[in-house]
């Protein structure tokens, strides 16, 4: 009997400040890509952030699913997730096959690039939850899209009509 073929390994990278419609759409959006890239298993990559990455995570676990955590710093929980969030975020975490610390102490830049870097260097895909504007930041999702796309890491940009992010400080 053969064995079962080994999981492809896909990345999310993508904005974490989405619409609730929008996190309608991309959820939807990530259904259809992960069926479209692989009649494998999935392995997902991601640093668990709100938005993209917890949408991608629980379309992971839909479709039957694995995925791993890199998280960029000790103090990314309660430096980065947002109280009203941190119940998900546990319970998506401890549901991880595996966790990755970037040695980082602090959430900055620094931890991010470094836990970008890892991500890409861990994955056969990638797919950017991005609205194909430049960031403000070295850690920003166009700067993780250009370099796996200099890799040579098949990169698929999900932006469904219609999508939309919140504005700063908003709570939608």
């Amino acid at each position: 009997m053969p064995a079962d073929p080994a999981p492809v390994r896909v990345g999310v990278t993508g904005h974490i400040n989405l619409t609730r419609d929008t996190e309608l759409l991309v959820a939807d959006a990530l259904h259809v890509e992960l069926r479209r890239i692989s009649d494998r298993p999935v392995r997902g990559v991601t640093c668990l952030a709100a938005g993209a990455d917890q949408l991608f995570v629980r379309a992971i676990l839909e479709l039957g699913g694995t995925y791993e955590v890199i998280l960029p710093a000790l103090d990314y929980r309660t430096a980065v997730i947002c109280p009203e969030n941190r119940a998900t975020f546990d319970g998506l975490l401890a549901r991880a096959a595996t966790v990755v610390h970037t040695g980082h102490e602090r959430s900055n830049t620094a931890a991010y690039v470094a836990a970008n870097r890892e991500l890409v260097r861990r994955v056969q895909r990638l797919v950017a939850v991005w609205d194909g504007e430049p960031g403000c930041h070295a850690a920003s999702t166009d700067r993780t899209v250009d370099a796996a796309r200099r890799l040579g890491i098949p990169t698929t940009v999900l932006w469904p009509a219609g999508a939309r992010r919140t504005p700063p400080g908003s709570d939608s």
